[in-house]
Formats: C-alpha cells, sequence, structure tokens
C-alpha cells in the first residue's frame, strides 16, 4: 500500500517550526467526516458464514514496538474474527519522542510497514491520537491523508482537549465527548473524539479509559462507535492488541 499524498509525508529532517506547519496542512487537508466505503455496522469481530465474512470490511490495526534505535512496526488486517494479513518493517529511529510530533518519530516507520502491505484496508486504527492533538494532526490523522485511508486514533493518555465529563471510575461502555480548549487549534467547545471506556474489572477498579478521536473520513461519533464493535476480551481495540502482538513476536525474534 502506497501513499495518496507524499508530499505530506512526515520527514524528521524538518525543523520543530516547520513539522509544525506540515501538521496544519495535514489538518487542513483532514476530512472529520463520514466518507466511508462500507457500513460501519458492518465492523464486527464476531464469526459468521463465508459469505456473510467476505461483505464485512477489513479492518488493520497498527503498533510499534522499540528495539535500540529502531522501530518495529506491525499492521495486523482482520476481516471480522479471522486475520486475513500480517506485514511488518524495521525502521531505523532519526529522532527522540517529542509531545504533539509523534508522527515525525514513528510516521515514517509505519509508512514502511504499509508499503510491504498487500491488502488495502477499509479502516485502519492506530495507537495514538487522530484528531485529540493541539493542531488537530495526530498520527492517526497524519497517516490517514497520506494514505487517504478512513483512520481511527485510539490513545491511552489524553494530549489535549478537555472531558465533558469527569472518567473516573466510569463502567464498560461508557463514553464522554472531549472538546477543543485553547490549546486545540479547533474553535473553544469543538467535539474532537470520545472518552470511552473498553474495560472494567472487579479485580481492578482504576482501568482508565480510552481516548478515541478521528483520523481521516470518519467522524468522532462513528470513531467511538467502531472501536466499541472492536471490543474483545482486552482494553485494547482488537486489532491493535494483535498489532501489539505482532511487533513484540518480530521483536523477539530480531533479539535473539
Amino acid at each position: 500500500m502506497r501513499p495518496a499524498r507524499p508530499d505530506l509525508a512526515p520527514d524528521p529532517a524538518l525543523s520543530r517550526a516547520e513539522m509544525e506547519s506540515l501538521q496544519r496542512e495535514v489538518a487542513a487537508a483532514a476530512v472529520f467526516e463520514d466518507d466511508l466505503a462500507f457500513d460501519p455496522a458492518a465492523v464486527s469481530l464476531a464469526s459468521s458464514t463465508l459469505s456473510m465474512d467476505a461483505d464485512r470490511p477489513t479492518v488493520a490495526g497498527v503498533d510499534q514496538a522499540f528495539l535500540d534505535d529502531r522501530a518495529v512496526s506491525a499492521i495486523v488486517v482482520v476481516r471480522g474474527g479471522e486475520v486475513v494479513e500480517r506485514a511488518h518493517a524495521v525502521s531505523t529511529l532519526s529522532i527522540p519522542y517529542v509531545p504533539g510530533l509523534l508522527s515525525f518519530r514513528e510516521g515514517g516507520p509505519i509508512l514502511d510497514a504499509f508499503a510491504e502491505l498487500s491488502a488495502t484496508p477499509d479502516l485502519v486504527v492506530f495507537d495514538g491520537s487522530g484528531r485529540i492533538h493541539f493542531r488537530e494532526a495526530g498520527l492517526a490523522t497524519h497517516m490517514g491523508v497520506v494514505l487517504d485511508v478512513p483512520s481511527v486514533g485510539v490513545a491511552k493518555r489524553l494530549l489535549c482537549g478537555r472531558p465533558r465529563e469527569s472518567v473516573d471510575g466510569r463502567p464498560a461502555g461508557w463514553r464522554t465527548p472531549i472538546e477543543a480548549t485553547g490549546r486545540v487549534t479547533a474553535p473553544d467547545g469543538t467535539l474532537i473524539g470520545y472518552a470511552y471506556q473498553s474495560r472494567q474489572y472487579d479485580s481492578n477498579a482504576t482501568i482508565n479509559p480510552l481516548y478515541v478521536s478521528p483520523g481521516h473520513r470518519i467522524s468522532a461519533e462513528t470513531a467511538v462507535g467502531v472501536i466499541e464493535r472492536l471490543g474483545g476480551d482486552y482494553k485494547l481495540p482488537e486489532p491493535t492488541r494483535l498489532a501489539d502482538a505482532y511487533a513484540e513476536e518480530v521483536k523477539r525474534s530480531l533479539g535473539k
């Protein structure tokens, strides 16, 4: 799978000011409304007949593991409850992590993994933010625009924005909007994503929510809906959980 907008691909050689300028271009090109070639209600992990599975959208989960100065970028594509393809790439990292500029550290390695992927997924779920970002251009938005694929960001921590309600101690399935504040380029109060309590366990009452935001070609409401449909037995959506496990598998093989 090749970039549709290589001109917007993250370049770690840029200055910070140039990176932020590029992110504003990415945000201007992003579509935070539904522009989907599939019915979001058809997204599911449940098993079904082969004829039904053939009509289901494919969903790719993307995650990374790190070994010294290298990133292991992993993609796992699922249709229903079945894995249909896995791809990975091992790339040298060029810059350290800088809050708000994650795509310039990890985006190139992720594009390396997509170059190894035969399938063109209907939807891609990234371990990182989408519109919940200072310049509305987190990793899921940047990669979604460059690849021109519907994308969703699922982050474990809130980078910016304000939950409409307290997120503490909420039951599984609960959600609340995340609204833009003065730290975000969107107008104050703009809906930029959701806090979503994917799981809760009796043995651990402090499970924090996930922060779900549209990356590209999907609305915030649809994004949190598909992430709910992609939930399994764990906190993370199943496609990114599988990608995380695959990245660790590749990392272990490299460390031997």
